[in-house]
C-alpha cells in the first residue's frame, strides 16, 4: 500500500482553509502526510492552522513566489509515494474518499485521477474525465490536481511546476508527463473531490494569460502541432461558437448561409489547402 502526501497551499484565505483543513482531518483513513504551505498570511490563516497542529505532519507560514512556489516547496518536503493538491478552499468529496482509493494503488501506475464538483457561488457541477487522456484532450481540458494523485519521483524526474506561469502551470506538467513522456495513468472512476472554482485560473479575465502559457508550453515541447493550435483557437472562438450556435436554427442558419454566399460574391476565392 502507497503512502500519499496530501498538500495544502493557502494565502490570506482562512475561510476556505477552514474547510480544507477539516475535509482532510475528518478522513476516515489515517496514514497519510499532511503538509500545509501558507503564503504568510494576514488573515488569521496561520492562527487556525495552529489549532489542527497536531494533526498536520508539517506547516510553514512564510513569504513565498505564488501558488506553484508554495505548491513546490510542499512537493520537495513530501515523503509519500504519490502527492495530491487539496489547497485552500478545496475538500475531499466524501471523508472516505483517501480509505476508498488508496488500497487500489500499485507500483504499475503513476497518476491515478477521478472526477470532481467544480462548486462556485453555492452551485456544484460534476466534471468527469475520459478513461483515455489523449493529446486532443489537453488541447481544450485537462485533469484538475484536486482530483489527482501524482507519484512524486515524477517531478524529481522531469521538473517540479514552472513557477513563471501564473495558471498553466499544473496542466503543463500533465500534458508533459503523460503526452510527451508517456507515463501511465489510470482513472479511478470516482469523485475525489469538491474544487473551490473561484479561483485566477477559473476567472474568465484571465483566459488570455492561461491560453498565452499554453502556447509557450506547445512550442517547447510540441513545435510540430503549432499550427493545429491554432486552428482549434480559432474553433474555440467566441464567434465560431456563436456561428455554431446559429446552426440549430432553420431560420436564422438558411438566412446566414445566404449572406455569407452574397458575400463571397464579392471575395477573392478560397484558396485550396
Amino acid at each position: 500500500m502507497s503512502k500519499v502526501s496530501v498538500i495544502t497551499v493557502n494565502f490570506n484565505d482562512k475561510k476556505g482553509l477552514s474547510k480544507t483543513l477539516e475535509s482532510v482531518t475528518n478522513q476516515t483513513y489515517k496514514d497519510f502526510e499532511f503538509i500545509v504551505i501558507d503564503g504568510g498570511s494576514n488573515d488569521g490563516s496561520k492562527e487556525l492552522i495552529e489549532q489542527y497542529q497536531d494533526k498536520i505532519t508539517h506547516w510553514v507560514s512564510e513569504k513565498d513566489n505564488g501558488v506553484f512556489n508554495a505548491m513546490n516547496k510542499g512537493i520537495k518536503i513530501a515523503t509519500g509515494d504519490f502527492v495530491i493538491f487539496m489547497n485552500g478552499g478545496d475538500c475531499f468529496y466524501n471523508n472516505s474518499v483517501l480509505e476508498d482509493t488508496i488500497p487500489d494503488f500499485t507500483s504499475e501506475y503513476d497518476i491515478y485521477y477521478g472526477d470532481n464538483y467544480k462548486e462556485s457561488n453555492g452551485s456544484k457541477r460534476l466534471k468527469t474525465y475520459p478513461e483515455k487522456l489523449s493529446f486532443s484532450f489537453f488541447y481544450n481540458s485537462s485533469i484538475n490536481h484536486q482530483s489527482t494523485f501524482i507519484r512524486k519521483t515524477l517531478f524529481d524526474d522531469y521538473f517540479y511546476y514552472n513557477e513563471n506561469y501564473k495558471i498553466a502551470s499544473d496542466w503543463e506538467f500533465f500534458i508533459y508527463a503523460i503526452c510527451y513522456k508517456n507515463v501511465s495513468y489510470k482513472y479511478l472512476k470516482r469523485t475525489i473531490a469538491i474544487y473551490d472554482f473561484t479561483g485566477i485560473s477559473s476567472n474568465p479575465k484571465f483566459r488570455d494569460l492561461y491560453n498565452e502559457e499554453k502556447k509557450i508550453t506547445f512550442q517547447k515541447y510540441f513545435p510540430a502541432f503549432m499550427e493545429d493550435y491554432k486552428e482549434v483557437e480559432v474553433l474555440n472562438s467566441k464567434r465560431f461558437l456563436q456561428f455554431q450556435h446559429i446552426k440549430n436554427f432553420t431560420v436564422p442558419w438558411k438566412l446566414l448561409k445566404a449572406f455569407i454566399s452574397l458575400l463571397l460574391l464579392f471575395l477573392p476565392k478560397t484558396p485550396n489547402k
